[in-house]
């Protein structure tokens, strides 16, 4: 219980004191948060193979900017998918039970505005997997191996 005589004055003026910031200093505060967190672009990688999951998160998390999520296994990824919650798809092609296009259809369906780009180490025909899987959200196709420089600058293309 606080002892001081014009606590419940204040909370009626709506100045709170929290330790030494008022509300006033809160929500500035907060909405800095906010404004950090609007620009942090959230991107969901799914490979079957954990190391490239690891090593994905870590050279794409070397942008401040970008946070990533990762699974190694396409139906854990679909059931735990949260749609409107990531701005960008970065999918493994080639996996078992589920490859990167039906997945992708997929989560597609649970949230039509996240963009979709398409990893893999194997020959690709962009053109007729285009065809074949017409998704208007697929972005890019990246071929295995990438340096980080070039991935990134291959996301923040897509991001933008």
């Amino acid at each position: 219980m606080n002892k001081d005589p014009n606590y419940n004055s204040e909370i009626r003026k709506g100045t709170i004191h929290t330790g030494k910031l008022k509300t006033d200093q809160i929500k500035s505060s907060s909405s800095l948060l906010t404004s950090e967190s609007q620009q942090l672009k959230r991107i969901l990688v799914i490979d079957d193979n954990p190391d490239i999951v690891l090593t994905l998160r870590v050279g794409l998390e070397s942008d401040p900017t970008i946070q990533v999520f990762g699974f190694n296994n396409p139906v854990t990824a679909l059931v735990e998918f949260k749609p409107n919650f990531y701005d960008l798809l970065l999918i493994d092609v080639n996996m078992p039970v589920m490859d990167g296009f039906q997945l992708a259809q997929n989560l597609v369906r649970r949230d039509l505005n996240v963009r979709v780009c398409f990893i893999t180490a194997g020959e690709i025909n962009t053109e007729a997997a285009r065809e074949v899987h017409p998704l208007k959200s697929i972005g890019c196709f990246i071929k295995k191996p990438i340096t980080t420089e070039e991935l990134l600058k291959r996301i923040r293309a897509e991001l933008e």
